[in-house]
């Protein structure tokens, strides 16, 4: 099933979609949300992010194709990306003047069905909700100069995701691509991630309370792409769909 998070009418609700069909929902459906009966065409709603986290776990060099000559961690390599960072799709990626190079990371995010810690890997799956594509933007010189990743990995606008949550898909061995003007430059498939999803899971909920909502970006394959003023850029995953966003330099 496809869920959305979409405005229309002056009112942000969750709702289903089918085809060009947005089925309203009433309430989350975190929270056992209901459909009112009421439906919008695709077309006439605003997509946005497709949920509200109270936290986005990130997990850094996850492919080995992604390692440069790196060792490879012996455990997840976790960091905070924070909520106030997310966009929806169609939004756009907001460039910061100071930052010389910026760059897209395409990544299946995991999003998070219950409050949860301390589980198992053979329990991970049972917590989550579904999946979207994330994009972890990512400005180069901050990430490489700064003490740590605050600004690098989390200003605003870094963290777009969506365009919907599926809930019907096997993350084991599906393709990820990020795209900039149409030309591709990452694709790897999820079977060649370091640390999987169960384990991720399992990791994350060891020091933190997963909650409804929840996203872990699970980590980016080979050479990202560099996003400059007035590109665009698409992270497209089999079996989810195409997120797109437009890049603009600060003003």
């Amino acid at each position: 099933m496809k869920y959305v998070r979409y405005q229309a009418d002056g009112k942000v609700s969750y709702g289903v979609l089918e085809g060009n069909t947005v089925k309203q929902m009433a309430g989350s459906p975190f929270k056992r949300g209901r459909l009112t009966g009421k439906t919008h065409r695709l077309s006439e709603v605003k997509l946005l992010a497709p949920c509200e986290p109270t936290k986005i776990l990130a997990i850094g060099l996850n492919y080995s194709s992604h390692l440069h000559g790196r060792e490879a961690p012996k455990e997840p390599m976790v960091f905070y990306k924070t909520p106030t960072s997310i966009i929806g799709p169609g939004d756009t990626i907001i460039r910061p003047k100071g930052t010389a190079k910026l760059d897209a990371e395409a990544e299946l995010v995991v999003v998070i069905k219950d409050r949860c810690r301390n589980v198992s890997k053979a329990d991970a799956m049972k917590h989550v909700f579904g999946y979207t594509c994330g994009n972890d933007v990512s400005a180069r010189d901050w990430q490489r100069d700064d003490r740590n990743w605050w600004r690098a990995k989390s200003s605003d606008t870094f963290s777009p995701a969506g365009p919907h949550i599926e809930t019907e898909l096997d993350p084991s061995n599906i393709r990820v691509v990020g795209k900039i003007n149409g030309k591709e430059v990452q694709g790897e498939s999820t079977r060649y991630l370091i640390f999987d999803v169960p384990t991720l899971v399992e990791w994350c909920s060891k020091f933190v309370t997963l909650e409804p909502g929840d996203m872990i970006y699970t980590g980016t394959p080979g050479e990202p792409g560099e996003m400059k003023d007035g590109d665009t850029c698409d992270i497209e995953i089999q079996g989810i769909g195409t997120l797109r966003n437009p890049i603009k330099l600060e003003r």
